[in-house]
């Protein structure tokens, strides 16, 4: 860290190295900023937080961050109550917001599950999705979780959870291929692989 910065300041880089793609450079260069634009950014900054850390909680039934519990997705009578989008996080809801191509309902696991990070079943909100499904009324379950190892392990494992319920249930993944524009040089071998597998 800066030599002779403070313990301050010292606290205030450390706690930003540890946000998402910023390390010790990076929060160091933010720190700065803040601190030199005190009144445009650290004190408004400072604000926006405490009133994030007051009034957002997660939804009790999706389990999104939302300020409003049920959330306002849950709680819109326009939206398909019979389908249900899985995500691992609100970074993935607020993208499928933002394409406005989904009009069901959702559900944060938040996370995945990962052996090598020791995240288990019980760490992930699966129980609460388990009871959305065995209460009834949900005709399909979409699975748009990461095309990764830890992605597709937990897909699988949440599938196997749903199924015993029956309920004439149908679970279902995005497709995975060929992006828009996309060059078949640029693609890997599994995402080639994927897309002529998966065509239609």
């Amino acid at each position: 860290m800066a030599i002779g910065a403070g313990p301050e300041i010292e606290r205030l880089m450390a706690l930003l190295s540890k946000l998402p793609g910023l390390g010790p450079r990076s929060a160091r260069r933010a720190a700065l900023a803040l601190l030199k634009r005190r009144e445009q950014l650290l004190i408004p900054l400072t604000n926006a937080m405490q009133d994030a850390a007051d009034k957002v909680e997660s939804c009790r039934i999706c389990g999104a961050l939302s300020t409003q519990n049920p959330c306002a997705t849950c709680a819109d009578p326009a939206r398909d109550k019979t389908m249900i989008c899985v995500v691992e996080e609100d970074s993935a809801l607020w993208a499928m917001e933002r394409v406005g191509a989904f009009s069901g309902r959702y559900h944060v696991l938040g996370g995945l599950l990962s052996a090598l990070d020791g995240v288990r079943p019980e760490d992930l909100r699966i129980d609460g999705l388990v009871e959305r499904v065995r209460a009834g009324h949900i005709t399909e379950v979409i699975m748009a979780l990461p095309a990764t190892v830890e992605g597709q392990t937990t897909a699988h494992y949440v599938a196997d959870r749903l199924r015993p319920l029956g309920n004439g249930v149908q679970i279902t993944y995005l497709a995975r291929g060929v992006p828009v524009g996309g060059e078949l040089d640029w693609l890997d071998d599994g995402t080639i692989s994927h897309a002529f597998k998966q065509r239609r």
